[in-house]
C-alpha cells in the first residue's frame, strides 16, 4: 500500500536514475558478437524455473539425492525467504527511488494529477531549489508554507476508509477499495533490493550445499544470466541486483542452524575419535589388536545410535509449522487476489 503513495511522486517526467551497469551492459551490446548478445538477452530461466528448482530439489531427498530432511530444506528456504522479504519491505519504503521505467504509473494506474499531501508538506517545496534544502537543513523543519493542501476523492469505504490515504483512488476506481487493493500489484518505484534475484541466489545457494559441483556452477551462471537481464530490462537498477546477491548468500548462511549440508554422522565419528585418541594410540604402541577393535566398535555404535536418532522434534514441528503456513498463505493469496 506504501507504493500507491510513493508512484504519484515520480512520475513519467522524472528521470530514471545514472545506473552504470546498464550502462555496461549496452556499450557490451556494441562489442560483442550479435550471436552473444542474443543469448544475453534470450528469457533463458524466469522466477517460475527458479521456484521448480528449489521444489524439485527439496523432493529429490526421496530419491536418496539429497541428504534428509527434505522437509528441512524447505523449511530453511521459506524462513530466509521470509526474512529477506522482510527485510526488503523495510528497505525500499525507508528512501523512495525513480523507477527505472518512467512510464509505469501512467501505464498501470489513474494517477492523481497531484502529489500526497505527505509529499505536498515535505517533498515539493525542497525538491529542485538547492536554497530550500540548505534551510531545511539549518532548521530541521519544514519551513515552507504550501498554502492550502490539494485534497483526495474520498469514497465511502466504511470501516475500511482507513486505506484511502494510502491507496489514493480516483473517483473512477473508488467504488471498491477490494478492487483497488488487488490492482496494486508491486507499485512503480524502485524496490531495493531484487525479489527475483532474491528467489534465485537462495536457489544457487540451497543447489550448492545439496549437489555441489559443475551443476552448481550452472545454476550461478543461470542467476547472473537473470540478474544482467533485469538491468537490461530496466526492471531493476544494478544495485538492486547486487544487494539481492549479498543479502541472499549472507541470509542463508546465517539460516544453517534449520538444514545444514555438512555430513553430521562424519562429524560425530570425528569427534568421538578425538576422544578416545590417547586410549587408540596406547592400544596401538601395546600392539593390543583386541582393544583398538574395540574402541573402533564404540565409535562406530555412538554414530548408528546417533542416526537412529533423527532430528529433534522441535526441528519437525518447526520445518511442518513452515511448510503448513506457507502453504496456506499461498492458496488465500492466489484465490483471494488477482495474480497471487
Amino acid at each position: 500500500m506504501v507504493l500507491l503513495i510513493k508512484l504519484v511522486i515520480f512520475n513519467s517526467d522524472t528521470p530514471p536514475l545514472p545506473d552504470t551497469g546498464q550502462w555496461l551492459l549496452l556499450a557490451l551490446n556494441e562489442a560483442l558478437p550479435d550471436a552473444v548478445v542474443g543469448i544475453l538477452r534470450a528469457h533463458v530461466i524466469g522466477l517460475h524455473h527458479f521456484l521448480m528448482l528449489f521444489i524439485m530439489l527439496a523432493f529429490s531427498v526421496l530419491f536418496d539425492s539429497v541428504k534428509a530432511p527434505g522437509l528441512g530444506l524447505g523449511a530453511r528456504y521459506m524462513f530466509t525467504m521470509a526474512t529477506g522479504r522482510l527485510l526488503r519491505a523495510i528497505t525500499f519504503a525507508s528512501t523512495i527511488l525513480p523507477s527505472a521505467r518512467p512510464w509505469c504509473a501512467s501505464a498501470r494506474f489513474s494517477v492523481p494529477g497531484h502529489p500526497h499531501r505527505w509529499a505536498q508538506k515535505y517533498y515539493v517545496p525542497y525538491a529542485s531549489d538547492a536554497n530550500a534544502i540548505r534551510q531545511v537543513i539549518q532548521q530541521d523543519r519544514a519551513y515552507a508554507d504550501i498554502g492550502k493542501y490539494h485534497g483526495d476523492y474520498r469514497p465511502d469505504w466504511g470501516s475500511m476508509s482507513f486505506l484511502i490515504d494510502f491507496l489514493r483512488p480516483t473517483p473512477s476506481e473508488g467504488s471498491s477499495w477490494y478492487n483497488l487493493l488487488k490492482k496494486a500489484g508491486g507499485g512503480c518505484n524502485d524496490l531495493l533490493y531484487s525479489g527475483h534475484m532474491l528467489v534465485a541466489v537462495l536457489t544457487a545457494m540451497a543447489w550448492t550445499e545439496a549437489y555441489g559441483g559443475f551443476s552448481s556452477a550452472l545454476i550461478w551462471l543461470l542467476v547472473m544470466h537473470s540478474a544482467q537481464r533485469e538491468i537490461r530490462e530496466r526492471h531493476h537498477y544494478t544495485v538492486d541486483c547486487i544487494v539481492a546477491i549479498y543479502v541472499g548468500i549472507l541470509l542463508w548462511k546465517m539460516t544453517g542452524f534449520i538444514w545444514s549440508a555438512m555430513d553430521g554422522t562424519r562429524d560425530r565419528r570425528l569427534s568421538k575419535l578425538g576422544k578416545i585418541q590417547g586410549r587408540l594410540l596406547q592400544a596401538a604402541k601395546d600392539s593390543d589388536m583386541d582393544e583398538v577393535r574395540e574402541l573402533l566398535k564404540d565409535v562406530e555404535l555412538g554414530s548408528q545410535e546417533s542416526q537412529k536418532k533423527g532430528p529433534s522434534k522441535v526441528m519437525w514441528l518447526f520445518a511442518c509449522g513452515t511448510i503448513f503456513f506457507s502453504l496456506t498463505i499461498v492458496i488465500l493469496a492466489f484465490t483471494l487476489t488477482s495474480d497471487g
